[in-house]
């Protein structure tokens, strides 16, 4: 090899992998004198060999992909450069020769990934004319993963999971008729809740208020802080007279609509503020059972909120559900303050018989196992 004769070297690493078939870098090595002779098809069952002994093989992995990408087979060797990406995150250091072989793979399979995205948008342009808001949803979603643009985000619930329910970011409107009327009265929500703060007193307490010796983490710069802060009219199924009696056409709203009322534990509803430029963090919540509501009261420019792979900005005096099993986040990057009513109601999927069901056992649950103090 080192003499400049692929040929002589290619017979000699033959004779080696008859000795040694196991031996992974002879199979490389193999390959590599037929990749100097330029035969390709003796270059790729060489490589196949060493996979065939060791899948996970670097070195093979990635002339196995530079062949592929050489020889014109495009689907093939996009699929390999991917498997290359991987193995090379999980490696502690490439040689630089090596790094930069992997970031010219990257950038070819990145170019390949960018020319499929645009032949599929092509396919897919105008073809949403007769799609409901389900399929737009859930299309876009299809093909945004199949391409590599968007992550799927699973229910993760800190308390109770109910099975078998859609994993749904956002709920479609449709599931909601009576959104209508919760925007219809956003100008009079808005007022009440100016009103309120004009002099809130005690009734606009922080959201995060950590247990005593809790470690540091995530929630720490909003622990006690009012740079997310909240006035709660309903907590876990109890009404704050207090808030409820200085907003009595909010509370007539909702008392008005089809919320899960389950005693000690819901419906929540309270006035959402957060401070400008502040962020809350990524988090998941209790239960898939509910969908959460936010009506839109007053928010500036620079104002976001992601639930799993989809970003939506609020729209003042426009209201949206979605799931808050699945990661979400939320921050104010203007200079003013953004206020939003958030109240919770059943998840659409449950049928009534499973509405009830679930109020059923809760109701048998906190029975058999009652809270008192110490």
């Amino acid at each position: 090899m080192r003499s400049g004769d692929p040929l002589a070297a290619a017979r000699a690493f033959a004779r080696a992998t008859e000795a040694d078939p196991q031996a992974v870098p002879l199979w490389n090595n193999l390959a590599h004198a037929h990749r100097l002779l330029e035969d390709h098809a003796a270059e790729k069952a060489a490589l196949e060999q060493a996979l065939s002994r060791d899948r996970l093989d670097f070195t093979a992995q990635l002339r196995l992909a530079q062949l592929l990408q050489r020889t014109g087979a495009e689907r093939e060797a996009f699929l390999a450069w991917n498997a290359v990406s991987q193995l090379a995150a999980q490696l502690p250091e490439l040689a630089p020769v090596v790094g930069a072989e992997v970031r010219a793979g990257q950038a070819w399979a990145e170019a390949m990934r960018q020319k499929l995205a645009r032949m599929v948008d092509e396919a897919f342009a105008g073809g949403d004319r007769d799609w409901d808001e389900t399929d737009r949803r859930r299309i876009g979603a299809f093909v945004d993963h199949a391409l590599g643009r968007r992550q799927v985000y699973p229910n993760v619930c800190a308390g109770v999971h109910y099975p078998f329910l859609p994993a749904d970011e956002f709920f479609d409107r449709r599931h909601f008729p009576w959104l209508d009327r919760v925007e219809a009265a956003s100008a009079t929500i808005r007022a009440e809740l100016q009103a309120l703060l004009a002099a809130p007193g005690e009734l606009l307490r922080p959201y995060v208020r950590m247990e005593e010796g809790t470690p540091p983490n995530d929630w720490s710069a909003l622990d006690g802080s009012l740079d997310w802060g909240v006035c709660f009219l309903w907590e876990y199924g109890e009404p704050n007279r207090a808030v409820l009696e200085r907003c009595p056409q909010t509370a007539a709203l909702l008392d008005s609509l089809p919320l899960a009322r389950i005693p000690g534990r819901a419906p929540s509803a309270f006035f959402s503020l957060l401070r400008p430029h502040k962020r809350i963090p990524p988090h998941t919540g209790v239960t898939n059972t509910r969908a959460i509501i936010h009506l839109a009261l007053d928010v500036p420019p620079d104002c976001g909120f992601r639930v799993g792979g989809e970003t939506r900005a609020w729209e003042e005096g426009k209201a949206f559900a979605f799931d808050d099993t699945i990661e979400h986040e939320a921050w104010n990057d203007s200079d003013r303050l953004r206020a939003v009513l958030i109240f919770d109601t059943w998840n659409p999927h449950l049928s009534a018989h499973e509405r009830a069901a679930i109020t059923r056992y809760f109701a048998k649950s906190d029975a058999a196992l009652p809270t008192g103090l110490a």
